[in-house]
């Protein structure tokens, strides 16, 4: 299932911006500010906020944030998003959040096939690339697709992906 995007005339996407959820997604918004736009990214931006992130993601950064979808989250396991979003399982989500974020801003052109990327969380995620495709596998063996990459804040890019991504521990 490919998503639909719709590249921007300008440079490098600068000033422009990327359809994402319905909402243009814009260089001169914050990573955080504009999934708030996006209506696939509900449940990472809930997450977000139940994990005390939001001031970490709307700092200089810069950051590349692999953000899953509404969707990636539904693939998880019934109850699993309405559990890790209570007080009690801080730790873990914000644990799982950190896993999708890496210090840099990092094009899908500048993920190599095999490269090892650290998270912010502190484990580390390998990219495979396959022509214009890019996969993220997790700790746990996982595979993520990006579905929409190179989506630039004024802190950091962030790419689409359709499955989350799970650290070891």
């Amino acid at each position: 299932m490919k998503a639909k995007t719709k590249p921007m005339q300008g440079s490098m996407g600068m000033g422009k911006g990327v359809m994402v959820g319905g909402a243009m997604m814009t260089a001169d918004k914050d990573i955080v500010d504009n999934a708030m736009g996006s209506s696939d990214h509900t449940t990472l931006v809930a997450a977000v906020k139940a994990a005390g992130l939001v001031e970490t993601l709307k700092s200089a950064g810069p950051f590349t944030v692999f953000a899953p979808t509404n969707a990636a989250f539904d693939k998880l396991p019934a109850g699993t998003v309405n559990s890790l979003v209570t007080p009690e399982m801080k730790p873990t989500l914000t644990k799982i959040l950190t896993y999708h974020v890496v210090p840099g801003r990092l094009m899908a052109s500048d993920l190599k096939n095999g490269q090892t990327l650290t998270t912010v969380e502190g484990e580390t995620l390998t990219v495979m690339k396959s022509g214009n495709s890019v996969m993220l596998k997790d700790a746990k063996g996982g595979m993520s697709t990006v579905t929409i990459p190179n989506v630039a804040s004024s802190n950091g890019i962030t790419h689409v992906i359709d499955t989350v991504l799970m650290p070891a521990n």
